[in-house]
Order: structure tokens, then C-alpha cells, then sequence
């Protein structure tokens, strides 16, 4: 059977937007069966959407969605070229209709758009399926939202009843392109070294250019080309679950066995047992070989049966997080930076814990107790930034740390400037396993 190619337009919320049309256009021309990606959301994006639905119902969808559609939706509508995306976030419904609106705009025909539900557990009954099963309580007041992961077997019915374009909320990464293998090569629910290996493929394709020499380049020692225009990646699936990563044509970026390597393990616990939704992949005996430039096999990925449950995480609301930073520079810099922070340790007292980073000297390799900033001896940098953090459920608080952090500017050492102060709401995170006959996902053409 012929392979079906699919590419990856987005790897995260807020990626490149000029990432996708290089992808469609290449998939136009290999020609065949393809389809094209969407990976929009983290474990919080999704949450945040939450909160935006919460304020205005008819939001709470990937922000970016109509930006990352408009280059490709006309190409891929008149091209078959299969549109799959979790860039519904809290609100898939939502999501239909934006896109139904660019189509309009763009004067193409309606496309036909299926969008699958299931994962949302934020209603009462939902909220009684996550309550008995989280561990250390659950509190009402506190309650955001809560999502199952579900998975592809709903994206690649949809497909098969006619959907140009599918709308997910939360889904499994890989299961965006495990999904259009589904209904290409008519696998069963239990091939399951057929679904671990097109599950791999779509662990590959998540990151977008992760695969393709992005958070994989270090000049000198791993060197990637034309950075500045990185391919995103496109993986030919095969009837047998076998796949052969590559990136879109005339782009810059690499697909070598070390970036498919380096993003094959990303994220994975136990090689042995990759648990998603469809399947639990096991990639111990898995043999990556490049096969030509750019180019890249991934073959040898086994498959065992499902687990009977299903991921869920609960939101929680986190109070606030506020951040600011001011600069020193010169002779003396970071001992006035110290001072400063010493400064805000003693205005704010014993209200709120503060964590102190001074960038570039102690700040990703520190702690938020400060007791590697304290052990350092001040040494004789003379460009410092100080950052100050502070979370608390009262966000008069987080306002009254950003003031005392720019009444540095004339209260604090000398030479501080470039103050830079924000605030955001906190969410906190737990996670649970659901049974699957609990959480059933579905789907309805638009």
C-alpha cells in the first residue's frame, strides 16, 4: 500500500508560522496521501484556555489558529492533504467555527471539519470522576478544569466518514498522526507494532523542529545549517508501522540519526513502555539508519496492548506569580546587585518567600531557597541582571513586590536601571488515571 506522508505544521502554541506552507508544499509535491499537523498544546496551555473560555465563551481555542490556517487551509483542502490539530484547546467547537469563517473569507468551499470530544471532564460529572480518584483531596473552590488524554481511534473514524479537517482538544502528541495512519492503512485496534510504530513516527513529528536540528544545535560540536529557516519535519509512514523522517524541502535545519535519536528519547520515561492512549511502544530494539541526506529510517518499534485506563490532570488555581528584574553594570556591579536583593528580602519581609537569581552569575543552575547565591562569593562580573520572584494567592501582594522592585530605580543601589516587572495567575497540576469507559471520547462532522 502506498505511504502516507505526514507533516508537521506546529510543535507548540506560538510556533513559527511560516513553518507550515514549506511542508504543504512539499507534500503537494511528492504527491500521495498526506496529511498535515498541528501540536498546540502543553500540559498547561490547555488549562490557560480554560480561563480564557472562562471569560469570553467564545475563545478558549489555540489563539494563533487563523494565522497558522490561512497559508495552508486552501492548499490542503484543494490538495487532499488532511488537517489534524489539537488546536481546539478548551474549545474545539469554537475552533470549527473560526475555521469555517477563514474558508469563507479565503472563498473556498466549506470544508467538511469534524471535531472530537471526550477529554473535557470539567462538568460536574467530570469533576466527580477526577475527585475519587486524585490523591491528597480535592478542592471545589480551587477547581479549573480537568482533561483526559484521548486518543486517535476518533480522529481516524472522522477521517474515514469524509473530515478534511479534524479538530482535537486534548489528545495524546503522537496520536495526531496515528490517527490519519489509522484510516489510511486500516490497521486494527490491536496491530499493535503497527500503531507503536506510527506512534513513534508522531512522537518525532510533535516537537516540530526539535527533530530537524532546533534545541539540538551547539556550534562547533553539533552544527546545524541555515538555522535561521529550520524545516519542520515530515514522516512517510508505511503499511508495516515503519517510518522515514525527513523535513521540508529548501528549508535549512538537519534530520540526521542524532536529532531522531535526541527527540526519540525526549520525554520518554521507559524505553520499554511509551504509554499513550493506542498503545504502549516499546522502542529497546528500535534501529534509527540514515537512508539519504536529510533522510532518516526509524524501524524495529514494538507494540503492546493499551492500558485500560486513561491520563487525566486537574487545574487547580495557583494564586500569582510575579517577576521582576533590574540591571547593574560597571565596577562593583554585583555587589549592588546583591545589595538589592538583600534590599527586597527586607522590605517585604516575612510576607511572601522571595527567590533571587542573578543572571548569567546563579540563576538556572540556582534554587529557590538562595542558598547557592548565598555560598558564591561575590565575584567581579560587571554586567548583572537581578531577578526577583515571589508567588502568592493575593495579587496585592505580587503588586506591591513589582513597586518595590522599580523603587529601586532611586531607593536601591547606584547604577540600577532597565526595570522590567510582570505578574500572571499561577495554576497548579495533578494527575490521575481514569478508566476508559469513564472518559469515552467521540466525534461529529460540523
Amino acid at each position: 500500500m502506498e505511504t502516507l506522508a505526514v507533516g508537521c505544521g506546529a510543535g507548540f502554541s506560538g510556533d513559527r508560522l511560516d513553518g507550515a506552507p514549506p511542508v504543504v508544499r512539499t507534500l503537494i509535491a511528492r504527491g500521495g496521501p498526506a496529511a498535515l499537523i498541528f501540536e498546540n498544546l502543553a500540559e498547561r496551555t490547555l488549562a490557560f484556555q480554560q480561563l480564557t473560555r472562562r471569560r469570553d465563551p467564545s475563545l478558549g481555542y489555540e489563539p494563533l489558529l487563523t494565522q497558522e490556517l490561512r497559508p495552508v487551509l486552501a492548499d490542503c483542502l484543494q490538495n487532499g492533504i488532511t488537517i489534524v490539530g489539537n488546536f481546539g484547546a478548551a474549545n474545539p467547537q469554537g475552533a470549527a467555527a473560526a475555521i469555517r469563517a477563514l474558508a469563507r473569507e479565503l472563498k473556498l468551499p466549506e470544508p467538511r471539519i469534524a471535531v472530537v470530544t471526550g477529554d473535557d471532564l470539567s462538568d460536574d460529572r467530570g469533576q466527580q470522576i477526577v475527585r475519587e480518584r486524585l490523591q491528597g483531596g480535592f478542592d471545589a473552590q480551587r477547581f479549573v478544569c480537568a482533561n483526559a488524554y484521548q486518543g486517535a481511534m476518533e480522529i481516524a473514524a472522522a477521517i474515514r466518514a469524509g473530515a478534511q479537517v479534524v479538530v482535537t482538544g486534548r489528545v495524546a502528541d503522537p496520536s495526531l498522526t496515528l490517527g490519519p495512519a489509522l484510516a489510511h492503512f486500516g490497521w486494527a485496534a490491536d496491530d499493535w507494532d503497527k500503531l507503536a510504530g506510527a506512534t513513534m513516527a508522531g512522537h518525532l513529528l510533535e516537537c516540530a523542529a526539535q527533530v530537524t536540528g532546533g534545541y539540538f544545535a551547539d556550534p562547533g560540536k553539533k552544527d546545524v545549517p541555515h538555522m535561521e529557516d529550520v524545516g519542520f519535519p515530515i514522516a512517510e509512514i508505511a503499511a508495516d508501522g515503519t517510518c522515514i523522517v525527513s523535513k521540508a524541502a529548501d528549508t535549512g535545519g538537519l534530520v540526521d540519526c542524532r536529532t531522531v535519536k535526541e527527540q526519540l528519547l525526549y520525554e520518554v520515561h521507559d524505553p520499554a513502555a511509551y504509554i499513550t492512549p493506542d498503545v504502549v511502544a516499546d522502542i529497546t530494539q528500535a534501529t534509527v539508519a540514515q537512508v539519504g541526506p536529510d533522510r532518516v529510517r526509524l524501524s524495529g518499534v514494538k507494540g503492546h496492548p493499551r492500558t485500560p485506563t486513561l491520563k487525566a490532570l486537574a487545574y487547580f488555581d495557583g494564586g500569582w506569580l510575579g517577576e521582576a528584574e533590574i540591571s547593574y553594570a560597571g565596577p562593583n556591579a554585583e555587589a549592588r546587585a546583591r545589595l538589592a536583593a538583600d534590599i527586597m528580602r527586607k522590605r517585604m519581609g516575612p510576607l511572601l518567600t522571595l527567590r533571587f537569581d542573578l543572571i548569567g552569575i546563579t540563576s538556572i543552575l540556582g534554587d529557590d531557597a538562595g542558598e547557592m547565591l548565598a555560598q558564591a562569593p561575590v565575584g567581579d562580573a560587571r554586567d548583572v541582571r537581578l531577578r526577583v520572584a515571589g508567588k502568592h494567592e493575593d495579587v496585592n501582594v505580587i503588586d506591591r513586590l513589582l513597586r518595590e522592585v522599580t523603587a529601586l530605580w532611586t531607593g536601591g543601589p547606584g547604577g540600577g536601571g532597565g526595570v522590567r516587572v510582570a505578574k500572571r495567575q499561577r495554576l497548579s497540576s495533578r494527575d490521575c488515571l481514569v478508566p476508559r469507559e469513564l472518559a469515552p471520547a467521540a466525534f461529529h462532522l460540523v
